[in-house]
């Protein structure tokens, strides 16, 4: 007999996820943080009433996804495409910076607890593989905090949305190296190739779309230009996933980028808003919180996992602050950038999940990981409301 079991748990995280969110904001926190706690509360970690396994989990897993990448899309569309050329080298630098220097914490972290043997090749991958999760950066929920804000088109915003574009391609290029390393069959030079076909690719695209303006503007105020434009979002991120191995998310982002200045823009991004925040938005921030279990660790790797998780948020906060520094931010812009790319999110579950396959992350690693994977993203918005905060007398943006 066909379950319908879907159709309760959609709307025990609609109810949650809006009840909680409204208590957030009582207590002057970003709506997000409840969205968040409220998957933690009803997964495997607190009462266990919502799985993401089976066919329901499946359902859920993609309705997040859809989520995810419509919340992309809309920060695409958001997007201030001139101040982001402004602080496109910014945005590089903070970039660079900010998976180096969580590479080199994540290596140290790991060989100086476990006493790392250097002359054990295999060991040494292990460690280098810590911090290249380390390095993963997912602005999704930073994106909606910014939202709630006030402050996602500002400098910091796009400073921080260019560098996480950036830091997602850096990010594969390492991954490539690293797994490489383990497997022969990797080639880092193909992967360098397909990056390289991939932004030929968004040149391509954005050029037919500036081509196409006039075209695409006449079509203003239609509902038939948001279903347009949402499958063109879909398409791209196939298309990044698929066949370039960039995420999907990536693809969104770009989509949403390339419509920004039209004309179109703001009724496409004011329609897409109702369907991601009534459905799919809500079930992909639930589904961070759904997917944390912390049963079978021992005292020493929570000790572990503590270490990670202080140089998960320095590494980040330091590195990317850095880079924003020299990059002629003030000090307390460059503080702002380097929250605003501390949580880890999907990004690093991912990348783990790809080590795990590799054989450089057993069981007992995953663990830790997944404690930094949602505590990044639970005190982000938190720290994101504490750092934005507005010095008495400075206008909200």
């Amino acid at each position: 007999m066909e379950s319908y079991s879907f159709l309760l748990f959609l709307a025990i995280i609609l109810i949650s996820t809006k009840v909680l969110g409204l208590f957030s904001r009582k207590v002057h926190m970003p709506a997000v943080v409840g969205a968040l706690l409220a998957g933690v509360i009803l997964g495997p970690s607190c009462l266990n009433e919502i799985s993401m396994t089976g066919d329901t989990g499946y359902f859920l897993e993609l309705t997040a996804e859809i989520g995810v990448m419509l919340l992309m899309f809309s920060a695409g569309l958001e997007t201030d495409l001139g101040e982001l050329k402004k602080n496109g080298v910014a945005s590089f630098v903070t970039a660079m910076i900010g998976v180096i220097v969580p590479l080199l914490g994540g290596f140290l972290s790991y060989a100086l607890f476990f006493h790392t043997d250097f002359a054990d090749y295999d060991e040494v991958l292990k460690a280098v593989f810590v911090g290249v999760v380390l390095t993963a950066t997912s602005v999704s929920i930073t994106v909606e905090t910014l939202r709630e804000l006030g402050k996602l088109k500002g400098k910091v915003g796009t400073t921080i949305l260019g560098a996480a574009v950036i830091d997602d391609i850096v990010g594969i290029i390492v991954l490539t190296i690293v797994t490489s390393l383990k497997d022969p069959s990797i080639s880092p030079l193909s992967v360098a190739i397909k990056i390289v076909l991939y932004f030929i690719l968004i040149g391509i695209l954005w050029f037919i779309v500036s081509k196409m303006k006039n075209f695409i503007e006449g079509q203003d105020e239609k509902r038939r230009v948001v279903i347009f434009a949402v499958a063109f979002c879909f398409i791209l991120g196939y298309i990044s996933e698929e066949f370039f191995g960039i995420a999907d998310i990536t693809g969104a982002y770009f989509a949403g980028l390339m419509l920004c200045s039209l004309k179109v823009g703001p009724y496409v991004a004011r329609r897409c808003e109702i369907a991601s925040y009534l459905i799919f938005s809500p079930v992909f921030f639930a589904s961070v919180g759904l997917k944390v279990t912390l049963g079978g660790m021992d005292a020493s790797i929570w000790i572990f996992s503590v270490i990670l998780l202080i140089v998960a948020i320095l590494t980040k906060v330091l590195g990317c602050g850095l880079g924003a520094k020299l990059c002629k931010c003030t000090t307390r812009e460059a503080l702002q950038v380097g929250v605003g790319m501390i949580s880890r999110g999907e990004v690093a579950l991912i990348v783990a999940q790809k080590g795990y396959q590799c054989g450089m992350l057993d069981d007992t690693l995953f663990a830790p990981i997944v404690v930094v994977v949602i505590v990044t993203t639970l005190i982000t918005p938190i720290l994101l409301k504490i750092v934005m905060k507005d010095k008495p007398g400075e206008a909200q943006a």
